[in-house]
């Protein structure tokens, strides 16, 4: 089955971190759905999206395996009282949740054994040990 006798054709729209030339506009009659296809409901118009929005999703972190460590970490030690809440600037333990989070960390370390770069082997070694030694410090 050749291109052409497809029903419709996919066309990326998408304006927000790229150029875009006159050539790829489409005109309004180009716009139409497929017979058959169900309409989507407009999208928000790029004016609509309020700038803390754009400001808020471009502040965050690569998502990779390190910063998902990381991340892992931070919550560990905010269950184990070694960081504050950062709203209401108080240190508070639930060490069975500390335990849980490092636990995680320790089962993604056998599961990922093998498939991990030097760099993210050791991190996620050196986060378990320094947890380990801050949870049996709480614990007694």
């Amino acid at each position: 089955m050749s291109e052409e006798d497809k029903g419709f054709v996919i066309k990326d729209r998408r304006t927000v971190g790229r150029d875009v030339d006159e050539s790829e506009k489409e005109s309004p009659a180009e716009t139409k759905p497929a017979a058959g296809a169900a309409e989507k409901p407009a999208e928000p118009s790029e004016e609509s999206v309020s700038a803390e929005q754009q400001a808020s999703e471009t502040l965050l972190p690569e998502v990779n395996f390190p910063t998902f460590i990381i991340s892992l970490n931070v919550s560990a030690l905010y269950h184990l009282g070694a960081i504050e809440d950062p709203e209401t600037k108080q240190k508070k333990k639930n060490l069975p949740m500390a335990k849980q989070t490092i636990d995680i960390l320790s089962m993604l370390a056998e599961k990922t054994k093998g498939n991990l770069t030097g760099d993210e082997e050791n991190l996620l070694k050196n986060i378990l040990y320094d947890l380990r030694i801050i949870y049996v410090k709480e614990k007694s």
